[in-house]
């Protein structure tokens, strides 16, 4: 699962109000190399949440993304190449993803984030 993916996912438990960001506590992840594409980023960049991209980079130990980022930011080569990184290279391999409101885990497993719920969550 990209970090990416994990920007876009949310806890859909019944009564759940609070589903997102989901905490990512990641056991096994990896790092694979993926071209640059300037386009891609310039156009996903606004449907990003920035604070939940960094909390996870974070919790993987990347630093480099920095707190806070607005568009003008995307013409600096070094924020690009970081955002990429983050974004589309860090794999998490296994590990869950948590609910903020329930603490409910998510498991994933190869790479394959499981969101399906319970018959008492519908």
């Amino acid at each position: 699962m990209r970090l990416l993916t994990h920007n876009m996912l949310s806890s859909n438990i019944k009564g759940v109000t609070n589903g997102y960001p989901l905490r990512l506590e990641a056991e096994k992840w990896s790092v694979k190399e993926v071209d640059l594409n300037r386009d891609f980023l310039t156009n996903i960049f606004p449907r990003i949440e920035w604070k939940p991209l960094v909390d996870a980079a974070r919790s993987l130990g990347l630093s480099s993304l920095p707190d806070d980022a607005d568009p003008s930011m995307l013409n600096s080569d070094d924020f690009l190449k970081g955002f990429h990184h983050a974004l589309l290279e860090i794999h998490v391999e296994e590990g869950a993803l948590i609910c903020p409101e329930t603490g409910r885990r998510f498991p994933i497993n190869k790479g394959i984030p499981n969101m399906l719920l319970h018959e008492d969550e519908v």
